[in-house]
């Protein structure tokens, strides 16, 4: 062994009681000095790599790397530690999973903080022991920042915006490996996020990093990989403990008989408001709707004051990518039910039976397999096949457990479409998805697409050029590049529109996905969002700045132009009678908020676009014999609001009150728990 580099030992001088600990520390610095390697692995396969390196002088420096579904990010870094172990100067470069380039820097010096990114800069004071969170920082990174609050004797700590982060050790584990036995903690980091941050790591005294493990993804370091199924399995049993721990602390139940007075309320497949009227609600189901004071023998248990205020049915996100952490934002917002779209199915499973047992806060699950084709550019989600064989029992599996929706994707064969179709369909399951590469959304409809997911892929029917591969980067930047010049009202798309009314195919355009992606300029704040931006955790706040693609000068006019066509190609659609659903791919419960926002920009009318949030995703979820209306008999599925969103599309944002069946809960008690400041407080 080396003997311990002079820094190190430099650090025990200032402290003459407790040296002997100090020592300690630096002896355990050293150790966890040494280059440490660790690999990227996404649903099982090595998708990359995170580099970790000291140098003599202790300055560390990282390296990751990795590419899933033909995208991903490369990021370096290089900074300095304290003697406490608290990072004091930070340089990062690199590239994102979208291109842009990243950039950022900071120090801390002389009681002040400095920073300067692609999209912000600061100088302020410092308080004493202030932590420093990149926008774009790597695991190795936030494992440095455990490291020293676990060493601070209240494990907390300031950053930037005057809040705190902490964190909490949460489990301990005893792994057995070439090493022997490796004793193991996890880590749960608040503060950071809507959500804990969880990772694992030596419980040796160096609390190095070990491993950072979700459903279908993980950073673990190099050799113990087969250890992430073990570890990802205790983690989600911790977060399991915090969501039931934030349940039991929220949720309101409705024993007996609940009246909602007076309220205005929304008949949705009408898309008309209705009202005033009483609602009544018993056992988890609308019991009753009539006129106000029609029941005065009624004698309910519990009474809520609607007059004044809407009543919806639940939202319903179709295309989200559902973890537990994110359940309590989406119920916040109202939305009672999602459709997951490319889950991990163990854990899809998994959820699914917590949520529909009302162990956790969170919507009704609904779930569309996912197949993907092997490739170079494969996500790795659900079944990743090589033949049509595989793909053909792949349907059989889905549909033996219930899918009513298949997704399929990017590297699927276009020969294997219609066969696969087929078999879905004689399976009574739809089809859904990107169009596969090297085949047109025209061509994938006449092979038997139930249903289009996200508008770019409707907008590359007409822009694709021969050899395009949309498995790349290219499903986005060829749009960009080239859809401002696309004729809505030319007879080549209207022809289009009219095949997908008349083969009744579904599309789920996710507007709200590409919206900061085609119109943010760094440094501006993302549209999406701008309207809460207020209400955001700190850390939100600041990555609002960050656009996903580098748009300057004429690109940016280009891509805004090609984004206005796409809200013009919804509109189109809408008007002609194709059936939309409403689906984010993106922040959950706020996002689609702001996807009906955008269907009112693209001229669909407020109330028609919230039928589309409510009674066209029960329709295609399934759902509409039970959820998706007010209707005696149905789940109470329902959000209070105060306002009018039939004529506000912004009100939809102000609900007071969210009812999951025989459950009701204050969706300002939900943000608060998640880190955000509520939107509308009722006393």
């Amino acid at each position: 062994m080396k003997a311990v580099p002079k820094r190190a030992l430099v650090l025990v001088r200032p402290l003459r009681n407790g040296a002997l600990a100090l020592l300690l520390y630096a002896v355990a610095l050293y150790t966890a000095a040494q280059p440490q390697d660790y690999s990227v692995v996404i649903q099982k396969q090595n998708a990359g790599h995170l580099k970790v390196t000291r140098a003599d002088d202790g300055r560390i420096r990282t390296d990751l790397s990795y590419r899933d579904n033909g995208r991903g990010p490369d990021i370096r870094e290089s900074f300095v530690l304290d003697a406490q172990g608290a990072p004091i100067e930070y340089d990062g470069e690199g590239r994102s999973t979208f291109g842009a380039e990243i950039r950022e820097r900071f120090k801390v010096e002389g009681g002040r903080l400095r920073w300067t990114s692609r999209v912000d800069n600061g100088d302020e004071a410092a308080a004493p022991g202030t932590l420093f969170l990149p926008i774009e920082g790597t695991f190795a990174y936030n494992g440095e920042v455990v490291r020293a609050l676990l060493r601070r004797p209240d494990a907390r700590a300031p950053v930037i915006g005057g809040h705190q982060l902490s964190v909490e050790k949460v489990a301990t584990l005893s792994l057995d490996s070439a090493e022997g036995k490796l004793a193991l903690v996890l880590v749960a980091l608040t503060g950071a996020g809507a959500t804990p941050w969880y990772s694992w790591h030596r419980d040796d005294g160096t609390h190095q990093l070990f491993a950072v493990a979700w459903p279908g993804f993980g950073v673990i370091a190099k050799g113990h990989e087969s250890a992430l199924d073990t570890l990802l399995a205790r983690m989600l049993q911790a977060q399991g403990e915090w969501l039931t721990a934030l349940r039991q602390r929220v949720a309101q139940p409705l024993p007996g008989l609940t009246l909602i007075r007076g309220v205005r309320w929304f008949d949705a497949p009408a898309a008309t408001m209705r009202g005033p009227a009483d609602v009544y609600l018993r056992a988890g189901r609308i019991a009753a709707v009539t006129k106000p004071g029609a029941l005065a023998a009624a004698r309910p248990e519990q009474v809520i004051d609607g007059r004044g205020r809407t009543l919806l049915p639940g939202l319903f996100d179709m295309h989200a990518h559902l973890w537990g952490g994110a359940a309590p934002l989406h119920l916040a917002a109202g939305v009672t039910s999602v459709r997951e779209m490319a889950g991990e199915n163990g854990e899809v499973a998994r959820l699914q039976a917590r949520l529909a047992a009302g162990e956790l806060p969170g919507p009704t699950l609904y779930a569309a397999g996912f197949i993907e084709g092997k490739s170079a550019y494969s996500a790795r989600n659900g079944f990743v096949v090589e033949t049509l064989d595989e793909g053909l029992r792949a349907i059989d599996w889905y549909a033996a457990r219930g899918y009513r929706h298949i997704k399929l994707y990017n590297s699927i064969k276009p020969e294997w479409v219609k066969p696969l179709a087929a078999r879905a369909h004689a399976r009574g399951v739809k089809v859904a998805g990107h169009v596969p590469a090297f085949m047109l959304a025209e061509q994938a409809v006449r092979a038997g697409y139930d249903e289009l997911t996200h508008i770019n892929q409707v907008t590359l029917n007409f822009v694709t050029r021969p050899g395009d591969d949309p498995r790349t980067l290219l499903r986005f930047t060829r749009i960009g590049d080239d859809a401002h010049k696309l004729d809505v009202k030319s007879v080549r798309v209207r022809n289009f529109i009219d095949l997908l009314r008349r083969r009744g195919t579904v599309v789920d355009p996710t507007l709200g996905t590409f919206e900061g992606m085609f119109t943010q300029q760094q440094g501006q704040p993302n549209p999406g969002l701008l309207a809460v931006a207020e209400h955001l955790p700190v850390t939100w706040r600041r990555g609002l700045r960050v656009a996903e693609m580098d748009l300057e000068g004429a690109k940016l006019v280009n891509y805004r132009g090609s984004y206005a066509r796409m809200l013009a190609l919804t509109g189109a659609m809408h008007r002609a009678g194709v059936l939309l659903v409403a689906g984010t791919d993106g922040v959950p419960g706020l996002g689609l908020h702001r996807e009906l926002e955008l269907y009112v920009k693209a001229g669909i009318p407020a109330r028609e676009a919230l039928r589309i949030g409510t009674w066209n995703g029960a329709r295609v979820a399934g759902a509409d014999a039970v959820a998706g209306s007010i209707d005696a008999g149905k789940v109470a599925d329902l959000v209070l609001i105060e306002g009018d969103p039939s004529k506000r599309i912004t009100d939809i944002r102000r609900a007071s009150l969210v009812v999951k069946g025989g459950v009701a809960y204050a969706p300002a008690q939900l943000f608060e728990a998640m880190g955000f400041k509520p939107i509308v407080v009722i006393n």
